[in-house]
């Protein structure tokens, strides 16, 4: 219900159309995994729950898009999945961490090098998120908590590789 949560947030704030929808997730998308197919098919499904409603609006001699708007129902689901999503705890996984698992089968010069290639690639991604423009309001925490666990992957991959 993660996903659905999204949507209802971002329209929670203001009635959207799935142009702006997508413009938003797509900034913060490589941490969410949301594509864009999965986001009209939400929509669909959240408007026939009841939980937003949508419009036709035509401009000009464009086609008609539809524009979103969150209802009572949908704004009562939203505050249930924050309050929900907020107080669990959700198990990070690290699809990385397999070849952890089998390390031991390289020479350790070879385990080191390759470990200083994924330090390099970490490296770039923390100097990309600490370079890109983000979002504005809470949606930004999603960036932050990234940098953070970039930062600590680091600081791991380093005394791993000094261990080795």
């Amino acid at each position: 219900m993660e996903r659905e949560l999204l949507l209802l947030g971002l329209l929670r704030g203001q009635e959207m159309h799935g142009y702006q929808l997508n413009e938003i997730i797509n900034r913060v998308n490589r941490y969410i995994g949301l594509k864009k197919a999965t986001v009209y098919f939400l929509l669909d499904k959240m408007d026939d729950s009841g939980w937003i409603t949508r419009t036709d609006e035509q401009e000009g001699h464009r086609p008609p898009r539809r524009v979103y708007h969150l209802t009572a129902e949908g704004e009562a689901i939203f505050q249930q999945l924050l309050r929900e999503n907020l107080a669990q705890h959700h198990p990070t996984q690290f699809s990385g961490d397999i070849g952890l698992a089998f390390a031991d089968a390289l020479p350790p010069d070879d385990l080191r090098m390759l470990l200083a290639d994924r330090r390099a690639a970490v490296e770039a991604e923390l100097v990309t998120l600490r370079t890109t423009d983000h979002p504005a309001g809470s949606l930004r925490w999603i960036i932050e908590h990234q940098i953070r666990h970039l930062v600590t992957e680091l600081d791991w991959l380093d005394e791993l590789i000094h261990t080795i």
